[in-house]
């Protein structure tokens, strides 16, 4: 056996172009990514199957030529978020809270409140929740539009509608 490591043949097939690495890593650059515009009803999802899957295109991770350090995602438009779900008794349970930044300033919104008055706020701080909180995140985030029905203002874009299961 030791005679096989030692021969000639393996000491060139080691150091030759055999076991180079011939598969060079793809890094998209920011100004050779092309983005789409898609489309989503949210009619009868839930909030956080739509929230997930959004994120996961706004991050462009649904690509083949994603990179962590370049915004490769595309724009969302994301419409009759009024009529997203939440499962369980989560509208009673959950509750939106934020702090004003004065003392004893923590505020507290239950969800059925929130999703009947602001619904377009709610997907909207559930998508942000699941991006980067960096920002390169921000950035992701301004490619999301939401809206409360089924009208929007980007049928010049030709957006594709896109299909999530929920």
């Amino acid at each position: 056996m030791a005679e096989i490591y030692a021969s000639e043949n393996f000491r060139r097939k080691t150091m030759g172009k055999e076991f180079a690495n011939n598969n060079k890593t793809y890094m998209a650059k920011a100004e050779d990514v092309e983005r789409k515009w898609y489309i989503v009803n949210a009619e009868g999802i839930a909030l956080g199957r739509l929230a997930s899957q959004v994120a996961m295109i706004l991050a462009g991770k649904n690509k083949p030529t994603y990179t962590p350090h370049v915004d490769c995602g595309d724009h969302v438009i994301i419409i009759n978020c009024d009529k997203v779900l939440l499962t369980g008794k989560k509208l009673e349970q959950k509750y939106y809270r934020y702090h004003t930044g004065y003392i004893g300033g923590l505020k507290e919104i239950q969800y059925k409140k929130l999703m009947s008055e602001k619904p377009d706020f709610a997907v909207y701080r559930a998508i942000k929740g699941m991006l980067p909180k960096t920002p390169l995140g921000r950035k992701m985030l301004t490619k999301l539009r939401v809206y409360k029905g089924s009208e929007h203002n980007h049928q010049a874009q030709q957006p594709i509608e896109l299909k999530i299961e929920g």
